[in-house]
């Protein structure tokens, strides 16, 4: 047996080397393929991407045809070539044409890489016609985004070439891709891109395409993208863009039901078309050069900020949830509230006994912190407590990443016992130092979108879904982290008094009383959010941000909405009527309250902005916003590029 063994395993081993080498070399080709690459040239066929529409069906994005010029650096004849005419030809100078194929050469010599990106059809047809005097060039023809609207940038994202890391890291691209970024072009990217198609063609020796290879054998079809139904209505998102103009903050609105959002608003905006074309570039550094507007800068989701009073209805339901309180329980108000010796916050309410619904719809400060310092002092331990109150909040999705559907957010922040043992290490802080977070100040922060959802869970009376914005996707069943149900941690019957002092904001002696709605019962809660600003190392006040949150109708409530306006003074002069047209536009179709209208869509807090900014930032977005519907014509026209040599000398950053 033992003398048979390695005789056995040496035919056996070379049995199995030689079915190797006849299954690479008869049956499977592809060695061969990459063997004979020289003589082989690969053509890549881009699909479209998939179409965006809105919840209604309304198409937002399309596609219209663009053109890249390409470059195997190995093919190109410098000697026969006139690089003057060449670069007239494109409008480029000689110093771009020497780093492009600079760079084209150290990607390799070999393989094409793109020279001159998103051509519009009159360069394209110029270029054409020339084309057989230049070897080594050619077309490859893509799409690019056709934006139906000039609302929904911070939704959308854009479409960039792929850097070298993202074609390390990803063998589905190559360089000269096109890939999204940000918005649900990034989040959705592997749905909206489709599949890329590949020819194989022989060349002969004078480097001349003769036929397909083996037939088309290897050849694959281009896979249109996915087509993309959002969350987001429309008409509503546009409305809401028109009314935060000239303002800087965000609108958050959902479907508490669903957690679809319904409109998110950043302002301030800017239309998607402006990151199409040519002109991409140029733009998007102007964009993200403006370092105080930051439009690029989606402040419904990246924008952490004291919730302010909205905050109360959290200290409520925790205090009821404790049972150190029930409606009946009531406080006295001396227009402030002494918390500690030469402590004294203030407050603008009426003064007088105060219960739970009081407090609510007259915001009383003296209410909230009593009631907030009762749960705290309800355990022997601050540490202890503080964690029991923060995982309270915690289970409303506060503190956290949401889950949603998009690429970019922040955490907030709800703070714990960690928190207070980093910021008063070895000293016995306890309820009345950190009793500021009762009303929304103090060391809690909250973005837009969580403002929301908390009025959602409160709708739902003590349940929310992740929010998100993508409704459907063709084929696809909507991700099941979008249909599980998250419950609070507060019972459900302690919703009810609450809800009951929401509604009453906007009845008589309410804080928001002169902005409801005929025939819709809203349940809302102004905010003034106190605003500092560190300037050469102390802290200095600024104006008051605006904040509103809400839901309607108070039964079967069909929207939540919060809006911020930054350095608005307080809720109700600008959030609040933002707020009350957001909702009456989503559920009537239709404005009755026109005087709001007018003095939200004229209203402008520029100058506040020119007192706390320099001046020179406000016109990077204006010159491009007030150019926009002419280069958007000229671009679909062919004759984007004259117009970017006109504003070219406009740019001022």
């Amino acid at each position: 047996m033992r003398k048979a063994l390695l005789p056995t395993l040496i035919i056996v081993t070379a049995g199995l080397l030689i079915i190797r080498l006849f299954y690479l070399q008869i049956i499977d080709d592809t060695f061969k393929l990459k063997s004979e690459n020289n003589a082989i040239k690969i053509k890549y066929e881009y699909p479209e991407r998939g179409y965006v529409y809105d919840r209604y069906g309304r198409l937002l994005i399309a596609n219209q045809p663009s053109y890249d010029i390409m470059v195997i650096p190995k093919d190109v004849n410098e000697k026969e070539l006139n690089i003057k005419k060449f670069c007239a030809l494109l409008e480029i100078t000689e110093d771009f044409y020497k780093e492009k194929m600079r760079k084209a050469k150290v990607f390799s010599p070999m393989l094409p890489s793109v020279f001159l990106s998103q051509l519009n059809k009159l360069e394209f047809a110029a270029f054409q016609e020339k084309i057989r005097r230049f070897s080594g060039f050619y077309i490859q023809k893509r799409s690019l985004r056709d934006y139906q609207v000039s609302y929904g940038a911070n939704v959308f994202g854009f479409i960039t070439q792929v850097n070298e890391n993202i074609v390390k890291k990803n063998p589905y691209y190559i360089g000269g891709d096109l890939i999204g970024r940000q918005g649900i072009e990034e989040s959705y990217e592997t749905y909206l891109r489709g599949q890329k198609g590949v020819k194989y063609i022989l060349k002969d020796k004078f480097n001349r395409e003769i036929a397909s290879y083996k037939e088309g054998k290897y050849d694959t079809v281009a896979k249109q993208g996915d087509d993309i139904t959002l969350t987001i209505d429309g008409e509503l998102q546009k409305y809401g863009e028109e009314l935060m103009v000239n303002k800087w903050g965000g609108i958050v609105a959902i479907e508490p039901k669903t957690g679809e959002i319904l409109a998110l608003v950043s302002a301030p905006d800017y239309n998607p078309a402006l990151l199409v074309g040519r002109k991409r570039s140029k733009n998007y550094t102007l964009l993200h050069n403006d370092s105080i507007a930051k439009p690029l800068y989606d402040r419904g989701l990246l924008a952490e900020y004291p919730p302010g009073s909205p905050f109360k209805i959290l200290t409520a339901l925790v205090a009821l949830q404790e049972g150190v309180i029930d409606q009946n329980t009531s406080f006295n108000c001396n227009h402030g509230f002494s918390y500690a010796r030469g402590r004294f916050m203030r407050c603008h309410c009426t003064g007088g006994a105060k219960r739970l619904n009081d407090g609510i719809y007259q915001s009383c400060n003296t209410y909230f912190s009593s009631i907030y310092m009762k749960t705290i002092n309800k355990y022997n331990s601050p540490s202890y407590a503080v964690d029991v109150w923060s995982n309270h909040l915690k289970s409303f999705g506060l503190g956290d990443f949401m889950g949603y559907d998009l690429p970019i957010g922040k955490r907030g922040k709800i703070p714990t016992s960690k928190t207070y043992k980093r910021l008063y290490p070895g000293w016995h802080w306890d309820s009345k130092t950190i009793v500021s977070n009762a009303i929304g100040q103090g060391e809690v922060l909250m973005t837009p979108i969580q403002l929301a959802n908390l009025m959602a869970a409160v709708a739902n009376r003590g349940y929310y879904y992740t929010p998100h914005i993508v409704k459907k996707i063709k084929g696809e069943l909507l991700d099941k982290k979008f249909r599980t149900k998250h419950v609070t941690s507060i019972n459900r019957k302690h919703f009810e008094p609450v809800i009951e002092g929401m509604n009453a904001v906007y009845g008589p002696g309410g804080t928001a009383s002169g902005l409801g709605l005929d025939g819709i019962e809203i349940c809302g809660k102004t905010g003034t959010a106190e605003n500092y600003l560190k300037v050469n190392g102390k802290r200095v006040k600024l104006q008051d941000h605006s904040i509103f949150v809400a839901f309607a109708p108070k039964v079967n409530p069909k929207i939540a909405i919060a809006v911020f306006v930054e350095n608005g003074y307080w809720g109700k002069r600008w959030a609040g009527p933002i707020t009350s047209l957001m909702i009456e536009k989503y559920l009537r179709k239709k404005i009755t309250k026109v005087d709001f209208e007018k003095r939200m869509l004229e209203g402008s807090l520029k100058d506040q902005y020119n007192k706390l900014y320099p001046q020179k930032h406000q016109d990077s977005l204006s010159i491009m916003n007030s150019k926009i519907k002419d280069s958007i014509a000229k671009f679909k026209n062919g004759d984007d590029s004259k117009e970017e040599k006109k504003d070219s000398n406009k740019e001022e950053h």
